[in-house]
């Protein structure tokens, strides 16, 4: 495992980054790092906001022992296991192609392969939630195979359905709520992803492991 460095964002956060990769094993750290800070309830701290291979903290600078904090955000950065955690199994039912997946086609023509190997392809993997970011309850998983990893679009969508399933690069997603987005869209899910009135409001968490289960059109208008 490569090193770390923690830098200063403004005069109320702190960064602490590892390797810039996409690996379930530096963001497993990532994790268990931005937990520990959690646990360790220290004075000041607003938030704890991991990412790929970082986490930041964000602290109220009247209130915080900053020289405690970042003694402690060292000490947990080189203390903590890299293992790989075991998070929830979530599967998720998708209704792939027609009005639900308007890219399906540019996706297939990118890997020079049919629709539904495309399918099959990205149905088959099992994904981790590496953040969750850009909107509520987004979650950014990966990875994708390289044969159907197109990136997103040129000009982004105004609308994107809520549900909607997406492709950018070596990253899959899906949106939580109708907004504007570029990912290259392959698929729907019937299920809420977002409900801002419950206890818990995203249905995922980061390090959850996802699975896309196929499913057709009429199944998909049962679910919703």
């Amino acid at each position: 495992m490569s090193g770390w460095s923690l830098s200063y964002v403004g005069d109320s956060a702190v960064v602490l980054e590892f390797e810039q990769t996409i690996d379930p094993v530096v963001n497993a750290r990532v994790m268990a790092v931005g937990e520990a800070i959690r646990r360790g309830g220290y004075r000041g701290v607003r938030d704890v906001v991991e990412g790929f291979c970082s986490v930041t903290v964000v602290f109220e600078p009247l209130e915080t022992d900053l020289s405690n904090l970042i003694s402690a955000i060292e000490q947990e950065a080189a203390t903590q296991r890299s293992s790989i955690a075991d998070g929830r199994e979530v599967i998720l039912p998708v209704c792939y192609g027609g009005r639900f997946g308007p890219d399906l086609a540019a996706v297939a023509s990118f890997g020079s392969c049919s629709e539904q190997e495309v399918i099959r392809t990205h149905s088959a993997s099992m994904y981790r939630v590496y953040m969750l970011g850009f909107m509520p309850g987004f979650a950014y998983m990966a990875s994708v195979d390289s044969r159907i990893a197109l990136p997103r679009r040129v000009e982004p969508r105004v609308r994107v359905p809520a549900g909607s399933v997406g492709i950018a690069g070596m990253q899959t997603g899906l949106y939580p709520v109708e907004a504007p987005g570029g990912w290259q869209l392959i698929g729907r899910c019937p299920i809420k992803l977002f409900e801002i009135e419950s206890p818990d409001p995203c249905l995922l968490r980061a390090g959850d492991s996802v699975k896309f289960q196929v499913i057709t059109e009429e199944e998909y208008l049962q679910l919703v």
